[in-house]
């Protein structure tokens, strides 16, 4: 029997979808799984595709089981599991073999990893893989992060089964170590922004205009034909059109409001605040999903804080459709400064408008806006800010005035917007030439031992000069 060309380990959701992804476009695929009373169902679900899947019991039989030098994806937790994976199948493997991680790991975790296997001349790889369980099956965006000899041996695979945007593989090789799950953890914080930017608008109709939630999702599969047209905006249409057969009641109107979280948009604003860097929409978007958890408390808390709001009428549709956008373009920059830092910082040399590139498709924040960035970011933008870029300054001006209007409104009625609100102000923040920070730095240099100081507009320091 000839040698697979890479083996999946773990047969759960993704993992099985990735496999019958590979099988599907021709390559020879190696299954296993810890509870291996999972094999079988999966092989007989292949059908066809089990001709090209070669199912094994053991590691063991699992490793030798793979054309040299061996790649290897494993589809499970990024955390515990992993490292005890990579204690047991080490010893199995030689000089020249790549094992890939193929979850949602902390960055950190992927590069200490790195470190350690190339001390045995293996490889490993960090690959953040988007779109979910269709996206895994019929082609997903995959971001790499390793070495070039790693990327040489996954390139004609991953390049076969990743989703396509003209043509183009939505997949590539973004850095070393640690490259390609940062960036998968900064899409996914690019998402809870989304998301809650979305959220935030849907409860100003609600809330505010009294819409029903089918006529909110008429609006907003309307909004998908144009500048907003993306996954999250045509699943949202879709979701507030849906009707629960039992009651006949819209399915949104019966889910609980509180939201979870796997940790990767919280990673984001962690390490977007140790690179130096505001990440405001995000951080409004990991504190919402906070604070929806807490439904008990806000339902006591309803009854007990005065809400001393104004009725404010709520701008038109078109003001609410700009005010998204002008969120989404925002939040989106943020993310950007944030890879841009980290480039830095951890010499990886991120091509961010590849990056851009591989988001169009396959991936859950997909959209023509990413199009629009992509340009954006090769044209090489004043002081390297997206935001500068004459095309996205150009969109900007068309829409934050229906944001303000929109926060405005919001603000007025009481309804929180922590997306929409911290993303002006962080606009407003970087449009602000002068700003308040030096009242902070005469505090610090009063409570301080060396008196007032002053730099002049030269940067020369003057003083100091005591109280």
């Amino acid at each position: 029997m000839s040698k697979a060309q890479i083996g999946v380990y773990g047969l759960g959701t993704m993992g099985s979808a990735l496999a019958l992804n590979m099988a599907e476009h021709g390559f020879q695929v190696a299954v296993t799984n810890r509870e291996t009373d999972w094999i079988a169902p999966f092989m007989q679900e292949a059908g066809d595709l089990a001709k090209n899947l070669h199912p094994f019991d053991t590691l063991e039989e699992f490793i030798q089981g793979l054309a040299t030098p061996r790649v290897i994806l494993f589809m499970i937790p990024s955390t515990k599991p992993m490292d005890m994976m990579i204690k047991a199948v080490t010893p199995l493997l030689e000089p020249g073999d790549t094992i890939i991680d193929g979850g949602n790991a902390n960055f950190h975790d992927t590069r200490r990893r790195s470190a350690l296997m190339a001390e045995q001349d293996l490889h490993f790889v960090g690959m953040g893989v988007s779109g979910g369980e269709s996206g895994a099956r019929h082609g997903p965006s995959m971001m790499v992060g390793g070495t070039k000899h790693s990327w040489a041996q996954l390139k004609p695979i991953l390049q076969a089964i990743a989703a396509k945007y003209q043509g183009d593989p939505c997949v590539d090789h973004l850095g070393p170590d640690g490259a390609g799950h940062f960036v998968k953890t900064v899409h996914n914080g690019i998402e809870y922004a989304d998301m809650q930017a979305i959220a935030e608008i849907y409860a100003l109709l609600r809330d505010v205009a009294g819409w029903d939630a089918a006529k909110i999702g008429a609006l907003f599969a309307g909004w998908n034909d144009g500048p907003l047209h993306s996954y999250l905006i045509e699943i949202s249409g879709k979701v507030l059109q849906a009707v629960d057969p039992e009651t006949g009641k819209p399915m949104v109107d019966l889910i609980n409001d509180q939201a979870g979280q796997k940790g990767t948009g919280r990673w984001t604003v962690i390490e977007a605040l140790k690179l130096g860097q505001s990440a405001s929409a995000i951080e409004g978007a990991v504190a919402a999903r906070a604070w929806s958890s807490e439904k008990q408390t806000r339902e006591v808390a309803q009854g007990l804080l005065t809400a001393a709001t104004s009725l404010a009428d709520l701008p038109e549709t078109d003001d609410l459709q700009a005010a998204l956008l002008a969120a989404r373009i925002l939040g989106h920059a943020q993310g950007f400064r944030v890879l841009k830092a980290a480039s830095e910082e951890y010499d990886w040399s991120l091509n961010l408008p590849r990056i851009a590139e591989i988001w169009r498709a396959g991936c859950i924040i997909r959209s023509s806006l990413l199009d629009d960035l992509a340009d954006a970011l090769r044209s090489g933008p004043p002081q390297g800010e997206l935001i500068l870029a004459p095309a996205i300054r150009a969109r900007l001006d068309s829409t934050i005035a229906p944001l303000r209007r929109v926060v405005a409104s919001a603000v007025t009625n009481g309804i929180p917007v922590p997306v929409l609100a911290g993303a002006l102000a962080w606009y407003d923040s970087i449009r602000t030439a002068r700003g308040s920070t030096n009242l902070i730095q005469a505090q610090r240099d009063f409570f301080g031992e060396h008196g007032f100081k002053r730099i002049d507009k030269d940067g020369v320091q003057h003083g100091p000069w005591n109280s």
